[in-house]
């Protein structure tokens, strides 16, 4: 199975200038749990977690203050759509991340998330079981 096969091609985006609140609105009422930052200025897209959420909170910031732009990860590993399902869990596991933006010709062509890829993988008909 490829990446294609699993990422979801809608994707919930928000602005740099966004709250955090704001953007953890948007990824509760989409249930999601990421959304692609999406900053003209910036040299390519960043993306805002619920994990990115979770430390503002427990760091004692207000969510409802705090800019998307100070708490997005910039530096991403981007997934090919041709990418096999095992090459993306493998990127994530050794990464210790959930989710892959994937691109394609240098344009955003959706997400993978571990969610998608265990989803995949559990549709899958189970093996038959060895004889004994």
């Amino acid at each position: 199975m490829l990446v294609s096969d699993a990422m979801t091609e809608l994707v919930l985006t928000v602005g740099p200038d966004h709250t955090v609140s704001q953007a953890a609105e948007a990824m509760w009422e989409r249930r999601v749990g990421a959304a692609v930052v999406l900053d003209p200025e910036a040299a390519g897209p960043g993306l805002i977690t619920e994990r990115d959420v979770l430390r503002v909170i427990a760091l004692g910031k207000d969510a409802r203050e705090e800019r998307v732009a100070d708490h997005q990860t910039v530096r991403l590993i981007f997934a090919g759509p041709e990418w096999s399902l095992q090459q993306a869990a493998a990127t994530m596991v050794s990464g210790g991340f959930r989710h892959l933006l994937v691109v394609d010709r240098g344009e955003v062509a959706g997400i993978l998330s571990m969610r998608d890829i265990v989803r995949v993988w559990s549709q899958r008909p189970a093996a038959a079981p060895a004889a004994s």
